[in-house]
C-alpha cells in the first residue's frame, strides 16, 4: 500500500502515537475508528452526542517517514478551513499549496537543491491534525494487536 490509496479512505481515525525512532525519522500510528449507525431519526444522521470509537479489531495503520524537513501537531479544535490551500483527499491529504508549505518556504533553508523536492501530507485526525513535511513518500504498513487474527482486509 501507499500514501495515494490512502487519499481516498473516508472513515474517522484517531491517532494512537507519534514518535521519532531516531534522528530525523517519524513514525505514525494511526487507529480507525467505528462509524456510529445512523438513527432513523429525522435528518437521518447520527447525533453529535454519539460517540465515535476506536475499532480495537482492526490492525494499527503505521505511517513511517524515513526523512522529513518539518512536521507539526495541531489541537483539532483550533484548526480552520481555509480556501487558499489546495489539496486531494481527506482524512488522508496531499497538498499542492498550503500555508504549511509557505511557511517552511520562509521559515527555512529547505528547497529543491537540498534537501530536494519536498511535499506536504496531512492526516486529518479526530482530535489532532498531523502535517508533515518530507522529500520522500512514507511507507505504510499495518500493526497487528495482541490477541487478534490476522485481520489485514483491505484498507479502503
Amino acid at each position: 500500500m501507499d500514501y495515494s490509496e490512502l487519499l481516498q479512505y473516508q472513515g474517522y481515525l484517531y491517532l494512537n502515537s507519534l514518535f521519532e525512532p531516531e534522528d530525523g525519522t517519524l513514525i505514525v500510528d494511526i487507529d480507525r475508528c467505528i462509524i456510529p449507525e445512523i438513527s432513523s431519526g429525522e435528518n437521518n444522521t447520527f447525533s453529535t452526542y454519539d460517540s465515535v470509537n476506536m475499532d480495537e479489531t482492526l490492525p494499527v495503520l503505521r505511517i513511517e517517514f524515513d526523512t522529513y524537513v518539518a512536521y507539526s501537531v495541531r489541537n483539532e479544535s483550533f484548526t480552520a478551513l481555509d480556501k487558499y490551500e489546495v489539496y486531494e483527499g481527506g482524512v488522508f491529504s496531499l497538498y499542492s499549496k498550503s500555508r504549511y508549505l509557505d511557511f517552511i518556504e520562509l521559515g527555512t533553508i529547505a528547497d529543491d537543491i537540498h534537501p530536494g523536492k519536498y511535499k506536504h501530507y496531512g492526516i486529518n485526525a479526530l482530535n489532532h491534525i498531523i502535517d508533515v513535511i518530507s522529500t520522500e513518500p512514507p511507507r505504510i504498513s499495518f500493526l497487528q494487536r495482541d490477541g487478534l487474527q490476522n485481520n489485514l482486509s483491505k484498507f479502503i
